[in-house]
């Protein structure tokens, strides 16, 4: 018995916040355990019902888990729409992905930042107060390095960026506000604009110290270069919609509707008109063999399947869509289409 009490009393393996218990305590303990008077798992159950969350009345949590849980997947949409984004323009590999989404004072926040860093303050209409977007240095100079054709390192220490840096890191706030209002429309739709942009988180004061806030942390990689992305939302700018913050009414609101928005339809006509796609020519085939192949050399005369009078087919892409007649137009060569084919490469009678 004296064994078992001082193992069960070692100061390694009992929790410093924990009571000794005294020896007649762990014998009468013991004793209730052999004889099943007391479960181990009741004991256990007990000292879980005994454990107290600390709760801060100086700092009341404005936001309830459901409402931290829809604005982590509003972010998480925006995250997804950001990284096409990203991967389309730099051409390299991108990921972004939403690392966590906490409440904390604003001026635990500031503090939290890198001096210097990319910090745009962004107003958010119909929306009371600003937001910011606060990008890290090193995820900021990767981009850069990549619009301007490098590989997307970042070996330049932290500084304030130049006139031309600024610039070009505007193009990324712009986007990125721009996925950001697609993101949210369903909750909310804001118009976001940019307001102004500093490197001194300290110059940076758009709340009260004491407010609370929501703090969005987005993981970027660029290449090989990692780094932050936050989303600094007051409680302020979200109260008049503190409602609309819950899971049930953003999955309601995602569910796409019966109707067809007529902005989207000519959104959508208006980008695929812009949409470059080969127009190829083809003035004739032919087959040989690969002996003849290799023995072709300077001087070589090839006879295709046409005819100087034979219509010529017009390739969009890799599918028969006109026939034309080849010429010249001024000092230029040209081609005039006599015909207009079906998606079967067939004569379209309907024209």
């Amino acid at each position: 018995m004296t064994s078992i009490s001082r193992a069960s009393c070692s100061s390694d393996e009992v929790p410093q916040n924990s009571r000794v218990l005294s020896q007649s305590e762990i014998d009468k303990l013991l004793s209730a355990l052999s004889d099943g008077t007391v479960s181990a798992e009741e004991v256990k159950a007990d000292e879980e019902q005994k454990k107290i969350k600390v709760y801060d009345f100086k700092r009341p949590d404005k936001f309830s888990k459901d409402q931290i849980r829809t604005l982590q997947m509003l972010h998480e949409s925006f995250a997804r729409m950001l990284n096409t984004y990203l991967s389309t323009h730099l051409r390299t590999m991108v990921s972004v992905e939403v690392a966590s989404v906490e409440q904390q004072t604003y001026q635990e926040f500031v503090q939290s930042l890198l001096n210097p860093s990319v910090i745009s303050i962004l107003a958010v209409p119909p929306l009371k107060g600003n937001i910011i977007m606060e990008v890290n240095t090193e995820i900021a100079f990767a981009f850069i390095d990549r619009v301007f054709g490098g590989e997307g390192r970042s070996s330049i220490k932290p500084r304030v960026l130049t006139e031309i840096e600024e610039t070009v890191m505007k193009r990324l706030i712009n986007t990125a506000m721009g996925e950001l209002k697609d993101a949210w429309k369903a909750v909310c739709e804001f118009d976001p604009r940019l307001e102004a942009t500093e490197s001194n988180p300290q110059f940076t004061q758009i709340v009260p110290p004491s407010d609370m806030v929501v703090i969005v942390t987005i993981q970027m990689k660029i290449g090989d270069v990692e780094g932050m992305m936050n989303i600094c939302i007051p409680y302020l700018v979200l109260e008049p919609i503190m409602s609309k913050l819950t899971t049930t009414f953003w999955v309601a609101s995602s569910v796409s509707k019966d109707e067809v928005n007529p902005e989207q339809i000519a959104l959508l006509q208006k980008k695929i008109e812009r949409t470059r796609v080969p127009m190829i020519v083809e003035l004739g085939r032919l087959e040989i063999s690969i002996q003849e192949f290799l023995n072709l050399g300077f001087g070589d005369v090839l006879q295709l399947d046409t005819k100087v009078k034979d219509d010529l087919p017009v390739l969009v892409g890799k599918r028969p869509k006109f026939m034309c007649r080849p010429g010249t137009a001024g000092k230029k060569m040209a081609v005039q289409v006599t015909r207009i084919l079906n998606s079967e490469g067939d004569e379209d009678t309907d024209e």
